[in-house]
């Protein structure tokens, strides 16, 4: 099909949260792409710890930057308005185009009153992304039928309605009940509503498809809409989950003939993809754990970032991380923290104006001699960098708050010089560092110099994750294709 064929947008709601609507969006923005269109993600309001800095520096959910680079472009904050980080069971930072705007409770932000400032900044973002891409690929958020929240609903219908979008209803079949999920779904919705929704998508199908043949004409007919494909559930795909559910999953035991690498599985982790690549890389092994038995048999312990350092380094002490994570140190094992794992390595965190928490200071690790005051505004921003004096340029972005110095009487000893000459982490030896940078684990030359003491294990090439990536990307969009009537998506949107 031509690009010059302008395509309705099309919404990937769901009959509720984790059905795979964030992976489905990914494999259209390909398939678009591939088809020879200019596709571009856009989900009204994101809830996720894992975030990314755009190239003007400024925040939006990770989920869209993986769509984004389905699409083929660079991301931008039009793709996420709306991003809601939980720093504690009832309240969430306000990330509005990018930017912080406060932190507020679930109850205050729910409410009707000055919901309509929010709404025209979701609505005029998704206008702009309009009139200069085609299609729009839109994700809702969690189930489309939260009928208590409909009135204050940015996210699924009532943006779909705005961008006169054609809905397609996502169901996870591997959870069980779909046909009730299906059915209720679209019983719940106005009347209104009910004519947007253009068609199903059952998702996370495992077994033989022929079987399910029955249950798509019992869906159809129950639902008056068509099935639009029916996708399996897959292994071999891999693209970056939204949120960090699935993570303790990955906590195995040291393998040997691998660099074994433990993340220590922190309650308030944020950035979790930091880890991605040394994750696929076919030298190391990794895994998430906050087992001090785990830890301490690790050749290398990661310490990541945090939206809440001062409570995560609260629990590490408390339970006893704190002190086996140092023992491995001194058992000869790299310790490397990044952002808020940085802060943790330190001689201390202060939060001197509670910005975090009501905790003014703790005692940190110690591996590192310097202090953290949390305090100022956040910084958001991509950067490029040398590593350690290396001559490659590296990639990255920061997104944290506050400052981390040398203690009194430490010599300074950055880990990188960024580009506009200034510096980022301490470096002690190459067993121990420390750095503001997410992605500082995405470029190659870090990669080989933290796994370089450990070369007696190695034997595998090094990863190029970028081409990796690529590859997925790609994967996906054939999984999907093979197993989606695109011509019916097509003459949905175009009619």
């Amino acid at each position: 099909m031509s690009e010059q064929t302008k395509l309705h947008p099309i919404m990937f709601a769901g009959t509720g949260s984790d059905v795979g609507k964030s992976i489905i969006a990914s494999a259209f923005c390909r398939i678009f792409l591939q088809d020879g269109y200019r596709p571009v993600p856009f989900k009204a309001q994101n809830m996720s710890l894992n975030s990314y800095a755009t190239p003007e520096g400024l925040e939006i959910g990770r989920a869209q930057v993986v769509q984004a680079e389905a699409a083929g472009i660079p991301c931008e904050t039009d793709m996420n308005p709306l991003l809601l980080k939980p720093s504690g069971d009832k309240v969430c930072q306000v990330v509005l185009n990018g930017k912080p705007i406060g932190n507020q409770e679930a109850y205050e932000y729910f409410r009707k009153e000055g919901r309509d400032e929010f709404r025209k900044e979701v609505n005029d973002a998704f206008d702009r992304l309009q009139q200069r891409f085609n299609p729009v690929v839109m994700e809702g958020a969690g189930s489309i039928s939260e009928i208590n929240l409909r009135e204050v609903d940015l996210v699924n219908m009532p943006m779909a309605m705005h961008a006169k979008a054609d809905v397609i209803l996502v169901a996870d079949i591997d959870r069980g009940g779909v046909f009730a999920s299906v059915y209720g779904s679209i019983l719940l919705l106005t009347p209104e509503e009910r004519k947007l929704v253009k068609g199903i998508l059952i998702n996370k199908f495992r077994g033989d498809i022929k079987l399910f043949k029955p249950g798509v004409k019992m869906l159809e007919e129950l639902c008056g809409i068509p099935v639009i494909g029916v996708v399996p559930y897959y292994k071999d795909i891999h693209i970056e989950e939204e949120d960090s559910v699935a993570l303790q999953t990955k906590n195995l035991q040291a393998m040997h003939g691998k660099v074994n690498i433990a993340v220590v599985l922190l309650r308030h982790m944020s950035n979790f993809t930091d880890f991605n690549v040394l994750e696929r890389d076919s030298r190391a092994h990794l895994y998430y754990t906050n087992n001090m038995e785990e830890i301490e048999k690790a050749d290398i312990v990661l310490i990541p970032g945090s939206k809440s350092t001062l409570s995560d380094l609260y629990e590490l002490r408390k339970n006893g991380v704190a002190q086996s994570i140092v023992k491995a140190h001194k058992a000869g094992a790299t310790v490397i923290g990044i952002c808020g794992g940085y802060q943790i390595m330190g001689q201390d965190v202060c939060d001197p104006t509670h910005i975090e928490s009501n905790i003014e200071r703790l005692p940190g690790l110690g591996l590192l001699p310097v202090s953290t005051q949390i305090e100022g505004e956040k910084l958001t921003r991509q950067i490029t960098f040398k590593f350690m004096g290396f001559d490659e340029v590296c990639d990255g972005y920061e997104i944290h708050m506050g400052t981390t110095l040398p203690v009194k009487d430490a010599t300074p000893s950055a880990l990188n010089i960024l580009k506009d000459e200034t510096t980022d982490g301490y470096y002690v030896n190459s067993k121990c560092f420390g750095s503001y940078i997410h992605g500082i684990l995405d470029n190659q030359v870090v990669i080989d110099y933290i796994l370089a003491p450990y070369s007696d294990k190695l034997s595998d090439k090094p990863f190029d994750y970028k081409v990796f990536k690529e590859e997925q990307y790609d994967k996906l969009a054939d999984h999907v294709r093979n197993h989606v009537n695109m011509d019916l998506v097509y003459k949905i949107m175009g009619t």
